[in-house]
């Protein structure tokens, strides 16, 4: 490492391309610990769905970030940054080098060029009128009034994740400036880190073939039981946690909204759009270099040497 600056490695792509399995190999070769930058390996009974790492997969690396919240308690990109930093000094004091490993752009992003969160502090009286006005006409009614004035934001929001449509509202009601500006000069902002941002990615139909293979498997590895679980510890679909993929298809089965059939189509297809949205947010960061499995013949000893000779440029 010949930069002054603290290393900081990321390995992101799109959703069932292998980013764990070579996660760990990389951490192995640099005397690395991972940091998951994924929205729900964070939370505790969200492991089938959430396709997170089992202990003896971990091989001994350290990890950060997986199981450390119940599904009910808050997680947005502000608390992200704040545990994932907390998590880095950690592995710097331990002389060990992070690597920050999962598919969510802007957690990594935030990271990255330590995006300033400071001027989005919440306005109680506010964020209590758009609260109730979701409860009278429902949260696209909320999602309706960000489309107005943030597109952007609204176009990369869902509808029903109401904390983030609320968080932009307020931004813009305060500065009058669409949060998305601000996140977008945030990012174009240096990096306090030597970084390489590795995105691992395969081609398209061999990426939608491993997202169909690996739902089949979460199914027979019990999925539907494991929704069941949270069901009857009394989460439930307003709450972010269980809007995520596999979560919220499988609650509309169980409270007979659709068959199970259906759930497990629009699960595929909503995994397969997902990947798609993944990889045009990494097509517009900066200083990333792309790993195309093929160009490698899908040999994992050949991307990790490839990765290898990146980082010794740092």
């Amino acid at each position: 490492m010949k930069d002054t600056k603290k290393p900081l490695i990321i390995l992101t792509g799109p959703t069932a391309v292998g980013k764990t399995a070579l996660s760990i190999k990389l951490a192995k070769a640099i005397n690395g610990a991972i940091i998951s930058a994924d929205s729900m390996q964070v939370y505790r009974g969200m492991d089938i769905g959430s396709a997170k790492i089992k202990q003896e997969e971990m091989d001994g690396v350290p990890h950060y970030l997986i199981d450390v919240l119940d599904p009910d308690e808050e997680f947005h990109v502000v608390r992200f940054q704040e545990m994932a930093k907390a998590a880095m000094a950690d592995i710097y004091a331990r002389g060990m080098i992070p690597i920050l490993a999962g598919g969510t752009g802007f957690y990594i992003q935030s990271v990255l060029y330590d995006i300033d969160f400071t001027s989005q502090e919440e306005d109680t009286a506010f964020r209590d009128q758009l609260e109730a006005l979701a409860d009278r006409e429902g949260n696209e009614a909320l999602h309706a009034m960000l489309q107005k004035v943030d597109p952007v934001s609204a176009e990369k929001i869902h509808a029903n994740n109401r904390k983030r449509v609320i968080r932009a509202l307020e931004f813009y009601e305060k500065t009058k400036t669409p949060i998305s500006e601000h996140n977008e000069a945030e990012a174009a902002k240096e990096s306090p880190y030597a970084f390489c941002y590795f995105v691992l990615n395969d081609d398209r139909d061999r990426v939608y073939d491993r997202i169909e293979k690996r739902i089949d498997l979460m199914l027979e590895a019990g999925l539907i039981d494991e929704v069941k679980a949270l069901q009857e510890k009394g989460y439930h679909k307003s709450m972010v946690s269980m809007q995520g993929l596999g979560y919220k298809e499988i609650l509309s089965y169980l409270e007979g909204e659709i068959s199970l059939e259906e759930a497990i189509y629009i699960l595929k297809r909503d995994t397969r759009h997902f990947a798609k949205r993944q990889l045009t947010w990494f097509r517009r960061e900066k200083d990333v270099i792309w790993v195309n499995k093929p160009d490698f013949s899908y040999d994992d000893d050949k991307i990790l040497n490839f990765m290898l000779k990146k980082i010794d440029t740092l």
